[in-house]
């Protein structure tokens, strides 16, 4: 008598992840980003998650892991696109103007502009432990930024390189340190019209005092 014939196995098929609906890989990396860069607005650095940043994005708490990494990546990304925006506003505000101090002290509105309008990504692109601080992207965007100061500063000083070097790092230590100082209130409110008007005349007076704009 002939045996029945078994009927074959099924090969177990391969789940293959899908994509997250309604993305390309691009589009949902900038979802990502532009939810984190709208947490930071809103909450600070200290209010960011990547399951906030998931949630806002429309995509599953994994999604950004598949492409950040980690919280980690994905706020340096914010920061190296942090410091390509603040390079721009340094280079546009030079570029409005003639003479080195002029320039200079245009630099120095524009970079505590720059982080009274996006306080932040601003304390986010300096909160190394939150961020790959080995990156190299990151360390040449933030190069990029500070470069910014010094093409103005060797038209002022002239001199050897590394005196133009110098002179930046006071240019930018003292416009870090006034940021800094400004949106901790030390200089008026940064929540009013009023307050922003008081911290940018104070910056004025500042600016004047350590590089007049004219002789």
């Amino acid at each position: 008598m002939t045996k029945p014939i078994a009927p074959a196995r099924a090969k177990p098929s391969r789940k293959v992840p899908k994509p997250e609906a309604g993305y390309h890989h691009g589009e949902l990396q900038e979802a990502l980003i532009a939810a984190s860069e709208a947490i930071l607005a809103e909450q600070g650095a200290e209010g960011f998650t990547l399951r906030e940043a998931a949630r806002r994005a429309g995509v599953s708490p994994a999604a950004p892991s598949h492409h950040f990494g980690n919280a980690q990546g994905l706020l340096t990304e914010v920061a190296i696109r942090g410091y390509e925006a603040l390079a721009d506003a340094l280079r546009d505000a030079a570029s409005r103007k003639q003479g080195a101090r002029e320039k200079l002290h245009a630099q120095g509105l524009a970079y505590v502009e720059f982080a009274l309008k996006h306080p932040g990504r601003f304390q986010m692109m300096f909160a190394n432990k939150r961020l790959v601080a080995d990156d190299p992207r990151l360390r040449q965007a933030s190069r990029a930024a500070g470069h910014e100061f010094e093409i103005i500063i060797a038209e002022l000083v002239g001199g050897p390189p590394k005196q133009a070097k110098t002179a930046a790092a006071a240019a930018w230590s003292t416009v870090h340190g006034f940021a800094k100082l400004a949106l901790e209130d030390k200089f008026g409110s940064v929540q009013s019209e009023a307050g922003y008007r008081e911290i940018m005349t104070t910056l004025n007076h500042v600016l004047n005092y350590l590089w007049p704009a004219s002789r």
